[in-house]
């Protein structure tokens, strides 16, 4: 007789899946609290896809900023989709988080005077972005959150394990199934979940993500019967590099535009304002890939000249260029657009409380309506470090859950195949119509089918989500968030 699986069971009041930069703050935050956190880490810590953000911390420190104007610029760019109370929150927790993260360690850049040294990015009125490293703040801010997590007695870190469903019990989420590197399956029993696994910008071919950031988090909420939202809208960051070789899709930060890097079509002309919001510079590239391509890339391009920045402000960018043979110093870089940032995912409260009774998600795997149709540029960060927090102590006014977790339920699947991932870049990028969308309803991965439902329910363009047959805004779906729950159609919610 096969003797019986032991399946191992760990403790916490909170289970924190997702290390990113959300998931490690909310782990630091509970922790400080008094809680026991269990915080699961599909990679080794400072490896997750935060690592690779190269934007900062948007908030108004400014003396000639406020948290209105902030608020009016998100709103502008979110194209009369924006749920206002979410982003007043960022808003006006931001300037608050940046100082909490430099009482925690985190060394942000100054100026010759000692004050923060702010950037200017697409959409921003004024400079406003918080930068570590110059383009390198999300290894910074990972890197030194992950050392604090992992020195702190309240958290339990379980690296290179990945969660394959979560635990319900009574219509509540008390935990997660996780197996590890060697196939060892635990069971995480908490009063709260927090998910924060990122996005699924790496769903689209051609994308600036580390090829996991299928959204997983949103797979498993779904699964367990939590809703998600706003799915249709996936940002396509304008600058992401085009190259032969391994470096394709590696992004060019908004932040070299910020600082007077030009846009040239193949006939060496601009043809767009740098800082206007990413949808318009993405579609504005799209249309040049059609008319005026550059000719010496390896697929359609447009240039980017950076040759008037300081290269110094950028090592990781320019770093990366000198590995294929580009000097930012004397050479123009090929870009087009690449999948960037989901702005839809599992629906959420201004707690980061999702429908599904004792789960949280915050980060980019969260939807709290904040971004509308088009993020802001640098308010992802603020997100995660804003909502992580209040996620971190909502999540303490759990009841405790002590009894046996659940079996664990037959595991969805988390990860595409590759043709679904072409699928979504021939029928679901930058542009998109019902005949392509209808295309993908067949796919075998949940969240494809997801998109394109929701995709197909706003006939519309509005924001990242541009529908050839629909080509208007309709004034009818402002303030409106398509919501998906389980297999049904999306249902057109409005949020205050």
């Amino acid at each position: 007789m096969t003797p019986a699986r032991h399946i191992d069971t760990v403790d916490g009041d909170v289970a924190v899946i997702g290390a990113g930069a959300a998931g490690l703050y909310a782990a630091v935050v509970a922790a400080t609290a008094g809680a026991r956190v269990v915080l699961v880490s599909s990679s080794p810590l400072a490896q997750s896809a935060s690592y690779w953000a190269q934007g900062g911390i948007a908030a108004a420190l400014a003396a000639d900023d406020s948290v209105e104007r902030h608020l009016r610029d998100t709103l502008t760019a979110g194209r009369a989709l924006s749920r206002e109370s979410a982003a007043r929150v960022l808003c006006e927790d931001s300037p608050t988080r940046v100082r909490h993260l430099q009482d925690l360690g985190i060394h942000f850049d100054a100026d010759r005077h000692g004050a923060l040294a702010l950037g200017l990015e697409g959409g921003h009125s004024r400079r406003r972005v918080v930068h570590a490293g110059g383009s390198a703040t999300g290894r910074r801010i990972t890197r030194d959150l992950s050392a604090l997590a992992a020195t702190e007695p309240k958290i339990r870190v379980l690296e290179r394990t990945s969660a394959t469903s979560l635990a319900c019990d009574s219509g509540r989420c008390v935990g997660a199934h996780a197996r590890d590197a060697d196939g060892n399956e635990l069971r995480v029993r908490a009063r709260g979940t927090i998910l924060a696994t990122g996005g699924a910008a790496a769903l689209w071919a051609r994308t600036t993500n580390p090829s996991g950031v299928v959204g997983a988090g949103m797979t498993l909420a779904l699964a367990a019967g939590a809703t998600l939202a706003d799915m249709e809208f996936q940002q396509f960051h304008p600058t992401a590099l085009v190259s032969a070789d391994g470096h394709d899709g590696f992004l060019i930060t908004e932040a070299i535009r910020g600082e007077g890097a030009l846009l040239l079509n193949g006939e060496g002309e601009r043809f767009i304002e740098e800082l206007a919001p990413r949808d318009e510079v993405a579609l504005a590239i799209q249309d040049q890939l059609r008319t005026h391509p550059v000719t010496d890339a390896p697929r359609p391009a447009v240039h980017l000249d950076m040759r008037h920045v300081d290269p110094a402000r950028f090592p990781n960018v320019t770093s990366a260029l000198e590995e294929i043979g580009i000097d930012a110093r004397h050479d123009l870089i090929p870009v087009a657009p690449a999948a960037h940032y989901t702005m839809g995912g599992i629906a959420t409260g201004l707690d980061g409380r999702a429908t599904l009774p004792g789960l949280y998600a915050v980060g980019e795997c969260a939807c709290t309506g904040l971004h509308g149709a088009n993020r802001l540029a640098s308010n992802s960060l603020a997100e995660c470090v804003v909502f992580a927090n209040r996620a971190a102590l909502a999540v303490l006014d759990e009841p405790p859950f002590t009894g046996e977790l659940p079996p664990a339920q037959p595991a969805p699947q988390l990860v595409p195949q590759q043709s679904t991932r072409e699928a979504l870049w021939r029928l679901a990028g930058i542009e998109r119509d019902a005949d392509g969308l209808n295309g993908l309803l067949a796919d075998p991965f949940p969240l494809a089918r997801v998109i394109a439902t929701s995709a197909l329910a706003r006939k519309e363009s509005r924001g990242a989500h541009q529908r050839r047959d629909h080509p208007d805004q309709d004034s009818g779906l402002e303030c409106t968030h398509a919501v998906v729950r389980g297999g049904d159609p999306p249902l057109f919610e409005r949020w205050t």
